[in-house]
């Protein structure tokens, strides 16, 4: 066992789908208030919930901070590109809440015998009752601890325990909530103060005999040697309970950081959900604008369940997969939510960490024209982060802005990793791109002439599409086809033809060499302006509609290079054979 470090931050997801990017901003948080400290990150996976929580998910969420460079010190080991990624080191885990049943068990013991916690025993139907009751005298409703009064001392309580356990029955317990005032000392919003009597008999345990959140955190944050938990402040109504948990045990609290929310520019709270509004939205302007649309004929279309979809035009559920299907069937973009949305749409994840690390926090740090310093990569925020720099206020997440910082950051790079990155995204996004340009200098000829137009790595997608058409079946466009090769007589052809002849002469093909055997023949054909400058428009129009059936191309010395010599032969022939 290593010595125990002094600070040491977690990050606990619950696996019960993709990693959200406010998940993504605190774990990020965390993990630079440790490494500023030399104290250890630990990521701890909540999977309680047996219903919701997957394995699946656990490694998503695990894929997606590797990704982003968040590596836990301590946590579930993984391997990310070959490199391994968390581990034991301090003998605290497991780091699945799973698994570590039994250690809760042992502390809801040590509650039971000190009168601190009880077993309730009521059914859901006599709760059920009690609430309507209180409802009906417009009362707030308040469990009234008759399981507490049925059995008066902690030797009853133990024994109507085991009689129920031997019996098979199931039952949840509960904390005897203190009646004092609780306070919550936070580093970012001050000392937070809840009023004595204001805690209800909360559950701990739940009666399939898994933990509940709340108790499962205080037990795990103390025998992990948890000493700063930073988490949004939509956690903060529960840190009272784990207040007072931890002086029921006998545990240290651990200080308290509670971060700014993340919401939408319209001051909505950025959810999962936001993508079922879209895609309900979109369906249901469909359905108005076309009376033949129906729930059924949208359900049967996209596999969803006509009571299913029906339901989730009526908002009575948000079904991810089913705001997916629809967001695919009406060709719509649904709003990145989800860190995996982020990199399946190109972004890079070092501008998502510098826009999430100003989500909430700033350095303070002025650039010599005055403005403030924002452009920062995660070794400058490990150095500089610091508790006293997070707002109170919520933060909104601007598009634009995380837009701006990943063109940016694209833009920052030489061509060579460019053509490394983009390579490497569209091995996934467009395979048939990389399996039609070979890796080499034809690709970085393609990727250099992509870099300047692509804000995300997806849009160098769309630039490069006449790469993925076969020679012998490029589409010619009819408007580009009598624009640029049939107006004036046939006079874009003649001059793909002669282009046709130059381009088999040349000793090198390479974007430059393309390039001057065009302007020279501009030249050559008196196509200069006033200013004595080589027009080369009318000669390269036809040729970029021979080897893209459109008038639009990426710059054509590039694109011609990296089509290949062979490439751009057939598919100039084959143009002056089809549209001569």
């Amino acid at each position: 066992m290593t010595t125990k470090p002094a600070v040491v931050t977690r990050f606990a997801p619950s696996p019960t789908g993709h990693l959200h990017v406010g998940g993504a901003r605190s774990a990020l948080f965390c993990w630079a208030y440790a490494r500023k400290h030399g104290g250890h990150f630990t990521l701890r996976i909540e999977d309680t919930d047996q219903a919701r929580s997957s394995d699946e998910s656990a490694r998503g969420i695990m894929e997606d901070l590797a990704w982003l460079g968040i590596d836990w010190d301590e946590g579930p080991e993984f391997v990310h590109e070959g490199k391994k990624i968390g581990g034991d080191p301090q003998g605290v885990g497991p780091f699945f809440q799973a698994r570590r049943v039994a250690l809760y068990n042992k502390y809801l013991m040590q509650l039971i015998e000190q009168g601190r916690a009880y077993p309730a025993f009521e059914s859901s139907e006599e709760l059920e009752a009690k609430r309507k009751a209180a409802v009906a005298a417009k009362q707030t409703y308040r469990y009234d601890r008759a399981s507490y009064h049925a059995y008066p001392t902690p030797e009853a309580r133990l024994a109507r325990m085991k009689e129920a356990d031997a019996k098979g029955e199931t039952y949840p317990i509960r904390f005897y909530a203190p009646a004092e005032e609780v306070v919550v000392q936070d580093e970012v919003l001050g000392d937070v103060k809840y009023a004595a009597g204001e805690m209800d008999d909360f559950v701990i345990r739940k009666a399939d005999g898994f933990p509940t959140y709340h108790f499962a955190v205080v037990v795990d944050d103390e025998t992990m040697g948890v000493t700063h938990v930073m988490r949004a402040q939509e956690h903060l109504n529960n840190t009272p309970r784990h207040v007072a948990l931890q002086k029921a045990l006998g545990f240290r609290t651990p200080v308290y950081a509670h971060m700014p929310l993340i919401c939408n520019m319209d001051a909505s709270k950025m959810s999962k959900r936001d993508k079922a509004k879209v895609a309900r939205k979109t369906l249901k302007e469909a359905m108005a604008k076309d009376k033949a649309l129906s729930a059924a004929g949208v359900g049967a279309a996209i596999g969803v369940a006509t009571k299913e979809l029906e339901d989730f035009i009526a908002a009575e559920n948000d079904s991810l997969v089913t705001a997916q299907k629809l967001g695919a069937y009406f060709k719509i973009a649904l709003p990145e939510i989800e860190v995996c949305d982020f990199r399946e749409n190109g972004y890079l994840p070092g501008a998502i960490n510098n826009f999430l690390a100003l989500l909430g926090w700033n350095p303070g740090m002025k650039l010599a024209d005055g403005k403030d310093l924002e452009k920062f990569d995660t070794k400058f925020l490990a150095e500089h982060f610091a508790i006293d720099r997070i707002g109170k206020t919520s933060a909104k997440f601007d598009r634009v802005k995380l837009l701006s910082f990943n063109g940016d950051a694209i833009n920052g790079m030489s061509d060579e990793e460019f053509a490394r990155v983009w390579r490497e995204f569209c091995s996934h996004a467009e395979p048939r791109l990389v399996e039609r340009v070979p890796e080499g200098q034809r690709w970085l000829w393609l990727a250099k002439a992509i870099k300047p137009r692509a804000k995300t790595l997806r849009d160098g997608i769309k630039p490069a599409g006449l790469f993925m058409m076969g020679d012998d079946a490029v589409e010619f466009d009819a408007g580009a086809v009598e624009k640029n090769l049939k107006a004036e007589g046939g006079k874009g052809m003649e001059m793909l033809r002669e282009v046709l002849v130059r381009l088999q002469g040349l000793a090198e093909w390479t974007p430059g060499a393309i390039h001057g055997a065009l302007e020279l023949m501009a030249k050559e054909r008196g196509l200069v302006n006033d200013k004595g400058a080589v027009n080369v428009g009318p000669v390269a129009a036809p040729v970029r509609v021979a080897v893209s059936g459109s008038g639009v191309t990426p710059p054509l010395g590039e694109t011609l290079a990296a089509l290949g010599r062979e490439g751009v032969m057939k598919r100039v022939e084959r143009c002056l054979a089809v549209n001569g």
